[in-house]
């Protein structure tokens, strides 16, 4: 079949079982052939291609809400809704998303990237159907890894709790980014082994009704005996105890299985959870073989051998060094404990893991939990460190306010992913957090402008004790510095002048910073001498070299891989007007718009956050410093 003419998911109604297999297996071909050149969510969308398929099939996109929580596992939900002739755009610039979009589809009715939203969203949706006395399905599909999520936990006690008819698909493959976690993750194993709990129930049910003279008496018992039965037959019964009607476990690769209780479902009234299993990666040998859950997320491979296609870089990844430096902490720190989101993967912590398996806590998708758990620690005197992305940090804001900042604790916050992250788009910009941070009392920030100093930025916030510090730190390797053999404390709050000038100041930190030495270079080379300084502690800023700066009225220019709304450049601002300053000053950063996805080059071109940029702004600022000074004589 060719998948570039389907336009929309209703014919799939008209087709058998085994076409629908012979459907799945073209589409399995199709993903694996199409990411290895794009990349993408390779394992997570191999692993639902029967469910997705199924769930078009039995309800009515975009009449009926399906709601994919985090919303990699999308592709095929794409494909059938007519998008395959873009997939060669897959995130890429000005390209096909690797996460719901509602501008590129009617069916695309939740835009999510960050896991655990469904099922309130739904909620909403189910509460707006019912107020507009509309008839329509609401069906969320999340997976057991964000489950762990408390906003999911929360829903699920309001969902139960109001009765609403919403259709749960639990799509259970034992794995979110990396091996599940917790007391919720060992109770859907004992799910699992328990078998069809519903088909068992019925068949039993039948049965007592024939058991001659003593049948009617135990018909007349059987609520009892189905609630005897629940107890035995699924342990825990945590779903039921919600207020949900639970199917499954049900094979989420056998359309006949998933057809029997898709249609038990729609029938059911209230709300109803039925359980999936499913294989991550199935269909594809070297993703089906993945324990450790390396074809979560994937840049370009070989087909045939599965052979990761990277670009020559000696260069080490950004996280593998904050990982190497915390090992090299925790070998003369006892109290260093590491904390994780279910990122161990991603922050490349494993070999932490490996030599200290007692003192690093994957938390699973549960960054609030890890935060309030990470000032709990710090209340005894523990070291922690809570490895997390920028863009899952927003989620703990609360916790950071109240429980960390608040009683002025000492949690160390490594922030990986800050800045443009790429191909994962507006959903995992980690541009957001020096705003919502900076105004916090008792917070320090710093960034580092290459791995060497970054290893001692770690060091550093380690041997701080006067409360919370955040060490942020960018997606992708780094610059291939030579790296110190000790490690040494930074003086909290002083900045560093990279190159000496007079007529202008940049002000910059971190990835920015090889940017703005190549516009003082190129400056310079017009015979304008522009002084760079490194300012690599954004909170607190450094107050003896900024008085330096404005006492000599020298045109300032911040540069910023962040938000400027309460950024970097808006605390020069603040504290030229706490000390009656009035210096000439252009920030450059990020716009007061959410940033879609393409590589980091592209998107720093979109938003003028280039060298050139760089340049052009600061000729202008002397300009009207020129000017300003010609008519004071």
């Amino acid at each position: 079949m060719d998948l570039t003419k389907i336009k929309n998911p209703a014919f799939l109604k008209k087709l058998t079982n085994e076409e629908l297999t012979f459907l799945a297996g073209e589409i399995r071909q199709f993903l694996i052939e199409q990411l290895s050149v794009t990349g993408g969510h390779l394992g997570a969308n191999l692993g639902v291609v029967e469910l997705t398929l199924a769930l078009h099939k039995h309800f009515n996109s975009p009449k009926d809400k399906l709601i994919f929580d985090v919303g990699h596992q999308s592709y095929i939900h794409k494909i059938l809704t007519g998008r395959t002739d873009q997939f060669d755009t897959l995130r890429q610039y000005q390209g096909l998303s690797g996460f719901p979009k509602m501008t590129e589809s009617k069916h695309d009715v939740w835009e999510t990237g960050h896991s655990s939203t469904s099922l309130s969203a739904a909620m909403g949706m189910a509460i707006a159907r019912d107020m507009k006395k509309e008839d329509n399905y609401v069906v969320p599909i999340i997976g057991d890894g964000a489950l762990t999520g408390g906003m999911a936990l929360e829903a699920l006690n309001h969902i139960g709790h109001e009765k609403k008819n919403i259709t749960v698909i639990l799509n259970d493959n034992e794995m979110s980014i990396a091996g599940n976690v917790g007391a919720l993750h060992n109770a859907l194993g004992r799910m699992r082994s328990a078998g069809k709990y519903n088909r068992v129930k019925d068949e039993l049910e039948g049965l007592f009704r024939k058991i001659p003279a003593v049948g009617g008496r135990i018909a007349q018992t059987a609520e009892r005996m189905k609630d005897s039965m629940k107890y035995f037959m699924v342990p825990g019964m945590l779903f039921e105890e919600f207020g949900f009607t639970y199917f499954g476990p049900v094979d989420g690769h056998d359309f006949k299985d998933l057809q029997e209780h898709l249609e038990y479902a729609k029938k059911t009234e209230g709300p109803v959870l039925v359980h999936v299993i499913t294989q991550k990666g199935k269909g594809y040998y070297p993703a089906e073989s993945d324990k450790k859950d390396k074809w979560h997320g994937v840049g370009p491979y070989k087909i045939d051998s599965g052979e990761k296609i990277k670009p020559a870089d000696a260069a080490p990844a950004w996280s593998q060094v904050v990982s190497d430096t915390l090992g090299l902490v925790a070998a003369n720190d006892e109290r260093l404990a590491v904390i994780t989101p279910a990122m161990v993967l991603g922050s490349k912590l494993e070999k932490f893991k490996d030599k200290y398996p007692d003192r690093l806590f994957d938390v699973g998708i549960a960054e609030q939990h890890a935060t309030t758990l990470a000032a709990g620690l710090a209340t005894q005197g523990m070291k922690p460190f809570l490895a997390i992305y920028s863009t899952f940090l927003q989620r703990a804001y609360d916790q950071v306010v109240h429980d960390v900042a608040r009683q002025n604790l000492n949690v160390v916050f490594g922030i990986d992913r800050a800045g443009l992250v790429g191909a994962d788009g507006e959903t995992h910009q980690g541009v957001f957090d020096i705003p919502f941070l900076r105004h916090l009392p008792n917070m320090v920030i710093m960034m580092p402008k290459d791995e060497n100093e970054g290893q001692h930025m770690i060091h550093t916030a380690a041997m701080y004790s006067d409360g919370p510090i955040a060490v942020r730190y960018p997606r992708g390797n780094g610059l291939g510095v030579e790296m110190d053999k000790e490690l040494t404390t930074l003086p909290i709050g002083k900045w560093e002048v990279l190159k000496e000038g007079k007529d202008a100041v940049i002000l910059t930190f971190g990835t920015t910073i090889e940017m703005s030495l190549a516009a003082s270079d190129y400056l310079l080379k017009q015979g304008v001498n522009v002084e760079v300084v490194n300012a690599r502690f954004i909170k607190p800023l450094d107050d003896d070299m900024l008085h330096d700066i404005m006492k000599k009225n020298l045109p300032i220019i911040t540069v910023e891989e962040s938000v400027l709304k309460g950024g970097f450049g808006s605390a020069i601002l603040e504290f030229a007007e706490e000390h009656g300053y009035h210096p000439q000053v252009k920030r450059m950063g990020i716009p007061d718009r959410f940033i879609e996805h393409g590589s980091v080059k592209e998107l720093l071109e979109e938003i003028n956050l280039t060298k050139e940029q760089i340049v052009h702004e600061t000729k202008k600022l002397l300009a009207v410093t020129n000017s300003e000074q010609k008519r004071a004589w």
